[in-house]
């Protein structure tokens, strides 16, 4: 077993899990309740890493977080440091990828809500603020917390755009999935499989705490 590759995944995994919470909910609420012109191009943009081939989509990350690009000159200005090829790279990656995973469970729960209970709310005296925190969280959070369990799983197991974007550098971006295939190219046939056994455990639980979840959403 890697260990150190492991520990990096669980870091990624557990970074890019709360690093969506906050703007997974705003785009949930946006597009569960919003009817607006640009809302089909803007659902259909978040959807996007659903489709796109990882090895296509990481191209194009490796190009927007570059030395060359706005984003990658800034970072490396600040820093030092090249962004690609780093664990910040990595994160910035596996945000922008696990986008989806976030967003379409948090939009199924949001619009489970009836509107007809935020409007008593509102006529009762709450702000939409104090709405948010006290009616709407509360009934979304078996949502809230499949995209976080979806999120976390798949960011354990995502393979081409962590190669894409980050390499195979020891403790700096070598996730469990990397080492697997590294362990694989050397025949090293055990250690591959023990790493393998353990993501597919891992993935197991998340899709049946998500499952489990789903079921506990608010009817309409």
């Amino acid at each position: 077993m890697d260990w150190q590759a492991l520990s990096l995944s669980l870091q990624l995994a557990s970074a890019t899990a709360l690093l969506l919470l906050p703007p997974s909910v705003w785009l949930a609420r946006l597009l569960a309740w919003s009817a607006w012109r640009g809302r089909a191009a803007l659902e259909a943009a978040i959807l996007l890493p659903l489709v796109l081939p990882p090895t296509v989509l990481g191209y194009y990350l490796l190009l927007g977080l570059g030395g060359a690009s706005p984003l990658g000159q800034a970072y490396q200005a600040l820093t030092g440091r090249m962004l690609v090829f780093s664990f910040d790279g990595l994160l910035v990656a596996s945000l922008i990828v696990n986008l989806p995973f976030a967003v379409q469970p948090m939009q199924r729960s949001f619009a489970a809500i009836p509107r007809e209970l935020r409007e008593a709310a509102w006529v009762s005296g709450l702000s939409r603020w104090q709405t948010l925190l006290r009616i709407e969280l509360p009934l979304a959070w078996p949502g809230i917390a499949a995209a976080l369990a979806l999120s976390f799983a798949h960011t354990l197991g995502e393979f081409g755009v962590v190669l894409m974007v980050g390499g195979s550098l020891p403790g700096e971006t070598r996730t469990i999935a990397i080492a697997i295939y590294d362990q694989a190219q050397a025949f090293n046939d055990a250690a591959a499989a023990g790493m393998s056994a353990l993501l597919l455990a891992l993935s197991f639980v998340a899709v049946i705490l998500v499952s489990r979840l789903g079921r506990s959403l608010p009817r309409r």
